[in-house]
């Protein structure tokens, strides 16, 4: 008997456009973000905002994300102190380690729930709340119900275009096909830089921004994030759900 369709492993460099998105509107975390995003705007139409206070949610919901996901990507993900706390190691590992081991991983690719759902709300709710305020409560709750489905289907867009980036798929878009050969610079080059995933507007603002031919010598901790077997003798967490520290190219390991 075949297993079901997530109990099997689903790697993006294998993979056409059409099986990815297949796989990407079953996908558990897409499920969720869709049926809540639902959720948010039907209790918006039950105690709606004025049109402006609506729009400016929206707008400023869709303009934040890019920047949260820049600091959390740069200064929580890509830190050296996760691991370091044996309670988030195992976070630090589900979240983004994993990813950096085997970038194509899909399962991995996609954010977790714990995380990503407070994140998101905390982002875009109480901003929403914020710019609602002026119109009064019920204009609060409307806004802040429409920032949240915005940051949802924000969020849903920023995983299909990362999914899009590691899938084995020339984009046609000039703008996805130059974001992608940046981020693979991220994932197979160096990894101090070029953190954003929709636009690189912040990497230039902090100077993160980079080309390849910018930084000659590859950063030896590209796929372990700072976690090599020296670390883990120290702070063994990590390894010992990972089943060891895997080192090399993830495509070249085992041959």
């Amino acid at each position: 008997m075949r297993p079901g369709f997530w109990n099997r492993s689903h790697h993006l460099d294998k993979m056409t456009l059409r099986e990815l998105v297949v796989a990407y509107f079953q996908y558990p975390a897409i499920i969720a973000y869709i049926a809540l995003a639902l959720a948010a705007i039907a209790a918006f139409a039950w105690r709606p905002a004025p049109l402006a206070p609506t729009l400016a949610a929206v707008v400023v919901s869709a303009l934040v994300y890019p920047l949260v996901w820049y600091v959390l990507h740069r200064w929580v993900l890509h830190s050296r102190w996760m691991f370091k706390i044996a309670p988030l190691a195992s976070t630090w590992k589900r979240i983004h380690y994993d990813h950096h081991q085997d970038p194509n991983h899909l399962e991995v690719l996609f954010g977790a729930l714990h995380t990503t759902l407070p994140t998101i709300a905390l982002a875009t709710a109480p901003l929403g709340y914020a710019i609602g305020s002026f119109w009064g409560a019920d204009a609060a709750f409307g806004a802040a119900c429409v920032a949240f489905a915005t940051g949802l289907l924000t969020t849903c867009f920023y995983e299909f275009c990362h999914c899009i980036q590691h899938l084995a798929y020339k984009p046609k878009s000039k703008w996805l096909a130059e974001m992608k050969k940046r981020h693979m610079a991220h994932h197979f080059h160096d990894e101090n830089g070029n953190y954003g995933i929709t636009t690189f507007l912040w990497d230039k603002l902090f100077g993160t921004y980079y080309d390849r031919a910018e930084r000659p010598e590859k950063s030896p901790t590209v796929f372990n994030l700072g976690y090599t077997p020296e670390v883990a003798k120290r702070w063994p967490k990590v390894a010992e759900l990972s089943g060891g520290v895997a080192t090399g190219h993830p495509r070249k390991r085992g041959e």
